[in-house]
């Protein structure tokens, strides 16, 4: 009679419990949170939009005029891309008189962030 040897599992390479994000976590999990951050990654999902991003967080706020000499875009195609950051909540918009001012909503990207960090 053979004498079986007992094996350890196979070791896993993820723990079989996820561990429970961090307080200054919550309301940032479920179908809310995860429409949100979609938007916001469908919002960053063109190169143009990134660039714009990037100038708006060297600067306080520019016009949409000062976007677009900067930029090889024409000026209806920056204010298509101004927009859909705007209906995403990354940037923020000011009025004065005809001038519209944009700047980065560092609010939103305080919880993209937040939203990323725990995918």
């Amino acid at each position: 009679m053979a004498i079986k040897k007992k094996t350890k599992p196979a070791a896993l390479c993820c723990s079989p419990v996820e561990p429970q994000p961090p307080a200054s976590f919550q309301g940032l999990e479920g179908p809310e949170a995860d429409e949100q951050l979609a938007r916001m990654a469908k919002a960053m999902g063109h190169p143009a939009r990134i660039r714009i991003l990037r100038l708006l967080a060297r600067k306080e706020a520019k016009v949409c005029s000062q976007i677009v000499d900067e930029l090889p875009l024409a000026q209806s195609t920056v204010s298509e891309h101004l927009r859909i950051l705007k209906d995403a909540g990354l940037i923020r918009s000011s009025h004065d008189g005809p001038r519209i001012g944009y700047c980065i909503n560092f609010e939103t990207l305080r919880k993209l962030k937040a939203l990323v960090a725990i995918i």
